[in-house]
């Protein structure tokens, strides 16, 4: 029976994809822990360190199908790893080939390149869907470049924006996410193999050691790093870093999104599923169920960022204790910024978007929304601080006793005297000023397909 959100049949597509949940289950781990051991002893024999006939003898026995998980999980309970449990049984398979296995490393060598190569591949499908979630939002600021709608800081009507500014604004973190992304691909996805203290010892003195990793590296795809890095988890940090942050600006558009789709805003909509969002005792509502997982999930990578962070604080060349967070911490990162990807990609993929709204909620304030720009075409001729202060006394009437800016502003002889009436009632026209949003929406809307890496092709090695 399922004990968390990450397992239960109820919740899991909630907090996680069935894709990245194939990447770390169970099944999908001994494969890969396999697969390292069988690579590892190629790389052996390839440079000599272990026969030849070992190494082929051990690719052609190990087979985790085979693997008594039952045994598994006993051993684990009792070792405190599963790398000696798994590795016993796979010597018995492999006969006399294997007293070759598992050959100079250490479980942790087994554990953190088997990690690798889960991250390897669950980065690819973050960087699909991330690429799929941009495209999303590329079309949306095309579309909606000159949707003119209230610009908000702290919550109150500031400047006039477009619609389309404000996806674009969306858009750019994860363009420069999707940077990040591949740099981090880069520099981060390394092999490892450095035997009990990192040292190679095992493997003697001379260069096969560090030969028999190079050759490991180059047949698992990874980088080889210029040295052991068990205590050193920068990488992984990064990486769970790098995640979260993506999960907080994807959960800064599901904030956007879900009081933009309230009641008294009606500016957005998530996209219409009959009975999604639904209330079991409210017929008429229509929740904006993804925009808030999007939230949710902002808020608990948040935490894991964080344990990541304190995960790296590991004493000498083996730690006590952190390297053990990282366990539980990896792959929940990677389903939680999976499920918000799948909910921003469905959320903003058919997002309705009601421009009437914006536009009758642009009147809301009477004109005032429009009052910096009626002081910026003051202010040459009265001064800056004295059109700020007649500006600012006719909101305030206007706001007291009612009325609208431009019919304020009409009665007092100084702007008068400035402004003739055409060009007040221009001012007080949202869509006329808009300052330089329309060229920088269109700046990132058309950065060009060509510029990214790619959906989902692995970023290449060094030396591969």
């Amino acid at each position: 029976m399922s004990s968390t959100v990450f397992d239960s049949f109820l919740f899991r597509d909630l907090f996680g994809t069935p894709e990245m949940r194939a990447i770390f289950n169970d099944d999908a781990y001994l494969n890969t822990v396999v697969r390292v051991e069988v690579e590892l002893a190629k790389a052996q024999a390839r440079v000599g360190v272990i026969p030849a006939w070992a190494a082929d003898a051990i690719a052609a026995s190990c087979d985790p199908a085979r693997l008594d998980r039952e045994r598994l999980r006993r051993g684990t309970g009792n070792v405190g790893y599963p790398i000696l449990p798994i590795v016993t049984q796979l010597a018995g398979q492999c006969g006399d080939a294997g007293g070759y296995l598992h050959w100079g490393a250490t479980t942790q060598d087994i554990m953190d390149t088997a990690t690798v190569l889960q991250c390897a591949e669950g980065l690819a499908l973050i960087s699909e869907a991330l690429d799929q979630l941009r495209e999303h939002l590329r079309q949306l600021a095309r579309t909606h470049v000159g949707t003119v709608t209230a610009g908000r800081t702290h919550l109150q009507h500031a400047l006039p924006v477009t619609f389309g500014y404000r996806a674009a604004v969306w858009l750019s973190a994860l363009d420069r996410h999707a940077d990040r992304l591949a740099a981090a691909r880069q520099r981060d996805l390394m092999v490892q193999f450095g035997g009990a203290a990192g040292t190679l010892a095992s493997l003697g003195p001379g260069p096969e050691g560090l030969r028999a990793r190079a050759a490991l590296a180059e047949q698992l795809g990874l980088r080889d790093p210029e040295i052991t890095w068990h205590v050193a988890r920068d990488g992984f940090a990064e990486i769970v870093g790098l995640l979260a942050a993506i999960g907080a600006s994807i959960g800064k558009i599901g904030a956007d999104v879900a009081i933009l789709c309230s009641t008294e805003f009606g500016e957005l909509a998530e996209p219409f599923v009959t009975g999604r969002g639904a209330s079991s005792t409210m017929p008429q509502k229509r929740n904006p169920v993804s925009s808030e997982l999007m939230i949710a999930a902002a808020k608990l990578l948040r935490d894991k960022a964080s344990a990541m962070l304190d995960a790296m604080v590991q004493d000498f060349e083996r730690a006590t204790g952190p390297w053990q967070v990282e366990w539980a911490v990896i792959p929940e990162t990677f389903l939680l910024l999976s499920s918000s990807l799948a909910q921003a990609v469905h959320a903003i993929g058919g997002l309705h978007v009601d421009a009437e709204r914006m536009r009758a909620n642009l009147g809301l304030t009477s004109g005032l929304i429009s009052a910096e720009a009626v002081m910026m075409a003051l202010a040459p001729v009265l001064g800056r601080h004295r059109a700020h202060e007649l500006v600012y006394a006719a909101c305030a009437q206007v706001i007291n006793s009612g009325g609208d800016l431009a019919t304020e502003l009409s009665r007092h002889p100084e702007v008068t005297a400035s402004l003739g009436a055409g060009q007040l009632r221009r001012l007080c026209d949202p869509a006329g000023y808009l300052g330089s949003a329309q060229a920088m929406t269109r700046a990132v809307a058309q950065r060009r397909p060509e510029q990214d890496r790619p959906a989902g092709q692995p970023v290449p090695m060094p030396g591969t």
